[in-house]
Parts: C-alpha cells; structure tokens; sequence
C-alpha cells in the first residue's frame, strides 16, 4: 500500500522512479523494495517520509473480518557523490545470485542479481534491476554510499545533541504516521498532528499536505 501511495505521488509530481530491488512477501504485499527517485528537490521532499508508518484496517487475509494493526518503515537517503563516501572492497561482501520477478527469461539465466553487505554497519544493499551483474553492482554502491552517508550523519547528529546537552529530534526508526481505515477513517502525523479524512486520497498518493506541515515544523525550529 506505501509502494503504491508513493508510486503515485513520483507520478504525480512528474519525478523519475526505478525499482532497484522488489522483494514479495512470502504470503501476499511486498517485504522489501527499494526505489531510485529523481526529480527536483526529491530527497528534500520524501525525507518527511522517513520512520515508521501505522497500518489499521480490517485484513483481508483474516476470514473473521477483525481489524488489524500492522507497521511498515520507510527509510529516506540522498544520492551522494563518490569524494564524500568511501568504500573499499575489503570494506564489504559481495554476492552474487540469480534474479527473481519480472524481466523476462534472460534475467533468471544468470547470477546478475547483487547483494552487499557492509562489515562495519552490518547494512545490506541488493539490486536485481538490470540484466548485466556490472551494472547492478554499480547501482547497488551508489545504494550503499547514500545509507552509510546517512547512517553516519544519524550518528553524528546524536554526538552534537549529547554534547550540546539536548536531544535532538534524529526520528531514525521512530513511528511518523498512522493510517487508520477502521473503525473510522483518518490519516494523522503524529509529528506535525496534520490530518485528513480523505484515507482514499493519501493512498492515491495526495501526501503533499503532510510533506508541507513537516517541512514548515522543521522550518520554524530552525528559526527557533
């Protein structure tokens, strides 16, 4: 349903978007999927979006028809230039394995899916989006460059608020939003406290009202 709602709103605002990777659940919905997005001002917009998102509604799996609570994360990195991230090969593991979903017969022939994993941070970074395994490990570095570029500005913002003797708010992993479609209908920012009845909208991707509240919260404590 996020997949969806931000595939929605990439169209909407006329940006760029490719699937580097698409993991299916093992029942039904998506596990796992990572998407490269290009536009003006695109990371500066969706890092309102990054934390944990709130799912409550009846579930369709469930033949009882009980209602549902269910969380999904959301994690938002910027493209970064080679000078400012630096990653040896001693630095991770690379793996290399057959690709999966859609792309036709001639992806599924030969191991050019490519998954890294980065020793130090332990994060793991995997590309199945092109048929040639070269190209796949270079999308998947320019993946992971942008999550340790992340990663260790989170680490150093935390540093500065322990020094300065106050918390800075680093929102890594904490719950942003919540999505109730029952017993009533509401989409709220616990954030910001912007919300909207139009469940329906949000899901077709009409977030732009959240990205605004956020971006003019942010806006007023720096100010502050």
């Amino acid at each position: 349903m996020l997949l969806r709602m931000y595939s929605r709103w990439i169209e909407r605002r006329g940006f760029k978007v490719e699937t580097i990777d698409l993991l299916p659940g093992e029942e039904a919905g998506v596990k796992d999927a990572t998407l490269l997005v290009s536009g003006p001002n695109a990371y500066g917009y969706l890092k309102s979006e990054k934390g944990v998102h709130r799912l409550v509604r009846i579930s369709p799996f469930d033949a009882n028809k009980r209602r549902h609570t269910s969380f999904a994360s959301v994690d938002i990195s910027p493209e970064v230039d080679d000078v400012q991230i630096e990653v040896k090969e001693e630095d991770y593991r690379l793996d290399t394995f057959r690709a999966s979903g859609a792309g036709g017969q001639h992806i599924n022939r030969t191991d050019s899916a490519v998954r890294m994993t980065h020793y130090a941070t332990n994060i793991v970074v995997t590309c199945q989006s092109e048929r040639s395994q070269l190209k796949n490990k270079i999308i998947a570095m320019k993946v992971l460059k942008s999550r340790l570029y992340e990663f260790y500005k989170a680490q150093q913002d935390e540093k500065m608020s322990k020094v300065g003797g106050e918390k800075k708010d680093i929102e890594w992993g904490s719950q942003i939003r919540s999505y109730v479609l029952q017993p009533y209908q509401m989409v709220k920012d616990v954030r910001t406290g912007y919300e909207t009845s139009n469940t329906q909208g949000v899901m077709d991707g009409e977030i732009d009202g959240f990205i605004e509240a956020y971006l003019k919260m942010k806006a007023g404590k720096n100010k502050s």
